[in-house]
């Protein structure tokens, strides 16, 4: 009887591959699901096992650090995080914390006021300069801001300050001041994955190699600094006892490369990645694409990801036909648009705004939250100065005509 014996080396060969070898599937979806997703299904893409928002859940009360991956104008996963953070709530009441790429530490102070219940809505929004330093429309961060809000949960801003960005993103680390080199976190450049993603997305753009140089800075300075501001949080009195849940741009999350590894580097807690993935997208909504075709990373990009809609925000409040500049305390009429609510109530160009009914308008903020409180068939007076005369005009906005 014979034995055939297979050499050692030929074993370790076997057993750990060679150069050039090829993946077996998909290492992004190792089991592909077995029917087509469907708009709320759940999938946890580690297994390819079809589950329920319940189970996904489950696995979030479980985890130190659950990272929410989002796309910033979609509904759908703005609606996925209040879901999320309403159940760490429920399942662990006042042992939770919201941290966020959309505030910065030196804006903790308002935060802890605005949930400490000491802050109107609009005071909050001028406070943290909303507009000025994330963009996007508030009304898609207000429910889960409130609910945070009114159930007490520290939110804890943890991304870079601009002038740290614009500091990085245009000088190397190594030319940087002193003084700028101090306000850094630890830096890791050689995350390959990271550095193929953030190459992607410039691919189909013409710029430099210095201005794509300085977008990997970027992308790094936000990830490492919020990866660090986090694990300062968790090691602090206030927050070693809390779980948190990590809202931030699915760049940011997925794959794990981003603000988790560098997170899980400073402090291994345990953690699990969420995220969304448009399957639909509703008939009215323009969606803003880039031209992107992301890499082929060696892993899951999330541990559970939700399957949604595309939708649009929904409308809010009046528009009042003109357009504006602002100057020394000064909101002052550049032009009023045809058939607007503006035009059929007499406005005219270089009018200065004072006041909308009995609120002052010393910023086009002022202006803006007002109106965006109003319904359609609502009135205000507007108190205006023209040609140094103070007058008072009523402002009908069921007047105004619909422009497409």
């Amino acid at each position: 009887m014979c034995r055939h014996i297979i050499p050692f080396l030929m074993i370790f060969l076997i057993l750990t591959g060679c150069a050039g070898h090829t993946h077996l599937g998909n290492p992004e979806l190792p089991y592909p699901p077995q029917q087509k997703p469907v708009v709320g299904g759940v999938i946890h893409l580690p297994t390819g096992v079809e589950t329920d928002r319940a189970t996904m859940l489950e696995h979030a009360r479980q985890a130190r650090i659950v990272y929410v991956g989002e796309t910033h104008d979609s509904p759908a996963s703005h609606d996925l995080q209040l879901e999320i953070l309403t159940h760490l709530q429920q399942q662990n009441p006042q042992k939770v914390a919201l941290a966020m790429e959309m505030f910065t530490p030196e804006q903790q102070e308002t935060l802890d006021r605005w949930t400490g219940g000491n802050l109107t809505e609009k005071e909050f929004i001028k406070e943290v300069k909303w507009y000025q330093n994330w963009k996007m429309n508030f009304a898609y961060y207000r429910p889960l801001l409130i609910y945070a809000r009114d159930n007490q949960i520290p939110v804890i801003g943890i991304n870079a300050p601009k002038d740290l960005v614009r500091a990085v993103g245009m000088v190397p680390i190594e030319e940087q001041p002193e003084e700028i080199r101090q306000r850094l976190p630890d830096f890791d450049f050689g995350d390959p994955y990271q550095r193929a993603m953030a190459t992607a997305i410039y691919a189909d753009h013409p710029v430099s190699d210095a201005m794509k140089d300085g977008f990997l800075r970027i992308q790094t300075l936000w990830d490492e600094s919020m990866a660090e501001n986090l694990v300062n949080y968790l090691q602090s009195q206030q927050g070693q006892d809390k779980q948190v849940m990590v809202v931030a741009g699915g760049n940011h999350v997925s794959y794990g490369f981003g603000i988790p590894r560098r997170a899980f580097r400073r402090l291994p807690l345990n953690y699990l990645l969420i995220g969304s993935r448009t399957i639909e997208i509703a008939e009215d909504k323009q969606v803003e694409t880039m031209n992107v075709s992301m890499p082929g990373f060696p892993m899951p990009p999330y541990h559970f990801m939700t399957y949604t809609r595309y939708e649009t925000l929904p409308e809010q409040g009046v528009k009042l036909g003109v357009h504006l500049k602002e100057e020394a305390q000064n909101v002052t009429v550049i032009s009023v648009m045809p058939g607007s609510a503006a035009e059929h109530a007499g406005l005219l160009p270089d009018d200065i705004l004072r006041k909308i009914d009995t609120i002052e308008i010393q910023e086009t903020f002022d202006l803006v939250h007002e109106l965006n409180q109003l319904q359609a068939e609502d009135r205000v007076t507007l108190e205006l100065e023209r040609a140094g005369e103070t007058l008072e005009i009523e402002v009908d906005f069921s007047k105004a005509e619909a422009h497409p």
